[in-house]
């Protein structure tokens, strides 16, 4: 097999969606560094779809973002499902594979992201099951933060619940910059201090997308809409304190011409450009 490269760490990506696949087939070389797409959509797809994903990821570099693994839930894993998703990773040579830090199943898929409780209990039990994934998988994988609205309990903190489980799961963090800025509204917390209390070793790689004002009080996270300039200003803290890490534009509906979601992708270049290395507070070892 093809080794696996590692993104670059200043490389904008891109979400693949089927509604952009003509786009995208059509694009320039460069118009963005990678692709990421959900392997639970593409595994065991044929016909137009499945050619024009290995067309995708013969010529662009892809990274993989899981919907259903469901690592807070209770439920055993599938398996199967883990092994096919194993074998679609190593196929498509994907150098970073990503999960959500939630629960999304009970004897039955919920089709939502759904928090987990801030406790020590469920520090131990996400681990646990991002240990089995891990080792199932055969490589590290990283989580993301998600956007929540409701918290079932909350014995500590958002921030040393996420730094918790990364921690005890030693496990990569995906970082969502706009989820960090919407939750920093709804519940009330200071964005920067959280961004900066983030582990810089264990990110591996950047979320940014839109969302919806609700209220001044209350932010929807709904990748369609443009990125915010608060989440723009997010991402170039992240950059000057962390380092740059491979950043990806989220958009899943409401799509616009094709020529701003590049533009958007060309921000976040310069974005992350304008914190240059040396500026840096706290790179990556």
């Amino acid at each position: 097999m093809t080794a696996i490269r590692p993104l670059p760490a200043n490389a904008a990506g891109l979400g693949l969606r089927r509604a952009l696949l003509g786009p995208l087939q059509d694009a320039a070389p460069d118009a963005f560094d990678f692709l990421e797409c959900a392997p639970d959509n593409w595994i065991g797809v044929g016909g137009h779809y499945g050619e024009a994903l290995a067309d995708l990821s013969a010529r662009h570099p892809l990274a993989c973002h899981g919907l259903s693994l469901n690592l807070g839930g209770t439920l055993p894993f599938d398996e199967t499902h883990l092994q096919r998703l194993r074998r679609f990773l190593e196929t498509h040579r994907v150098p970073v594979f990503s999960e959500h830090l939630s629960y999304c199943a009970d004897d039955g898929q919920l089709y939502e992201l759904l928090p987990m409780p801030f406790t020590e209990e469920a520090v131990h039990h996400v681990a646990g099951r991002i240990r089995r994934v891990q080792d199932a998988l055969g490589r590290r994988i990283a989580v993301e933060n998600i956007s929540y609205y409701a918290a079932p309990f909350q014995a500590m903190p958002e921030i040393d619940f996420l730094t918790a489980v990364l921690e005890e799961a030693d496990c990569d963090l995906l970082l969502d910059v706009n989820n960090v800025y919407v939750n920093s509204i709804n519940h009330r917390y200071d964005a920067l201090e959280f961004l900066h209390r983030l582990p810089a070793a264990r990110i591996a790689c950047l979320h940014v997308a839109g969302h919806y004002d609700e209220a001044d009080d209350l932010k929807i996270d709904t990748h369609g809409a443009p990125v915010k300039a608060s989440v723009w200003d997010l991402l170039a803290e992240s950059a000057r304190w962390h380092g740059p890490r491979p950043t990806v534009l989220e958009r899943d509906f409401n799509f616009p011409p094709f020529a701003d979601l590049l533009a958007e992708v060309e921000k976040i270049r310069t974005t992350v450009a304008s914190a240059s290395p040396e500026e840096a507070r706290h790179v990556r070892a």
